[in-house]
């Protein structure tokens, strides 16, 4: 049976201080958000009815609306007060949650400073990100790359960023492949089109530097883990000659949580020691009611 539209299901959603029911959460298409991108998002997980790391999405949301020129009309403790009240709305002991804020439709043109700014979370079921995914992911390298600093806000999760992550993920997806290796500005490897990445070699992890985009709180999170277990890890410039060096490979993510990768644009990993322990150590500090 395929999955109901998102649009069309039972449940509420927090909007601008109230719950209402999930067919009603609506915009109007003129809204600023939907025509100029002036709109910044979390995704999020919850484990056990908790949901992880929610004081630093909420903080993250709140500095990546600053970055795109607007303020959220609710403190961060506002939010995370909404988000477990949308989790337990759900009934579900793990969720998927997505928090949005934007500019409304009360004035239509690139300059809109004086619109609404809105806010919603919505929470819902969410398997995998990736279907099959202990068989390791397959990935390709995207025909898009990840802008200079100082042409886009990078540091924000702003809606309009994703833009050329779609385009590189639906380019990958129509050649068999599930996502693809974004390079940034200067030709080095940057991330997945929605996940930080890591290679292992000799059993060190090397991971790129977030200065052109997301530094992950899952990204934050395996770090601290591999460093609690003795595991070097060395965030560096990777350049794509140097692929073929790494044995193992994985993405990591709110959504892909560790996605171990099998492959690189016919390049091979295979999921070994340092995959799997991060695996079981994400897993062990997800399911005890992120107690660390």
């Amino acid at each position: 049976m395929s999955e109901a539209p998102y649009h069309d299901r039972d449940g509420w959603i927090w909007k601008n201080g109230e719950f209402v029911p999930w067919r009603d959460a609506n915009v109007h298409v003129l809204t600023h958000g939907l025509h100029y991108a002036s709109a910044v998002f979390e995704g999020e997980r919850a484990y056990e009815g908790v949901v992880f790391k929610s004081r630093e999405h909420s903080q993250r949301l709140h500095l990546s609306a600053k970055l795109m020129g607007f303020d959220i009309p609710y403190s961060v403790e506002e939010i995370d007060r909404a988000k477990a009240e949308t989790v337990a709305r759900t009934g579900l002991n793990s969720a998927y949650l997505r928090a949005i804020a934007w500019r409304g439709s009360e004035k239509m043109g690139v300059a809109a400073q004086n619109n609404r700014i809105n806010l919603a979370i919505a929470a819902w079921h969410w398997g995998d990100y990736f279907k099959d995914k202990m068989k390791g992911i397959r990935l390709t390298i995207a025909p898009w790359r990840r802008p200079a600093p100082d042409t886009a806000p990078c540091q924000a999760k702003a809606a309009g960023l994703y833009m050329i992550c779609t385009l590189s993920k639906h380019a990958a997806e129509a050649d068999g492949y599930q996502d693809a290796l974004m390079m940034d500005w200067r030709g080095q490897v940057a991330e997945a089109t929605g996940a930080n990445i890591f290679f292992v070699r000799d059993g060190v992890l090397h991971t790129p530097i977030a200065d052109c985009f997301l530094n992950g709180l899952t990204r934050q999170t395996v770090i601290s883990l591999a460093r609690r277990r003795g595991i070097e890890v060395i965030e560096r410039a990777i350049w794509p000659n140097e692929l073929a060096s790494f044995s193992e490979a994985f993405l990591t993510g709110s959504a892909a949580e560790i996605s171990p990768i099998g492959e690189i644009a016919s390049i091979k990993y295979k999921p070994a020691k340092v995959t799997e322990q991060l695996m079981a150590d994400f897993s062990a500090l997800t399911l005890r009611k992120n107690a660390a």
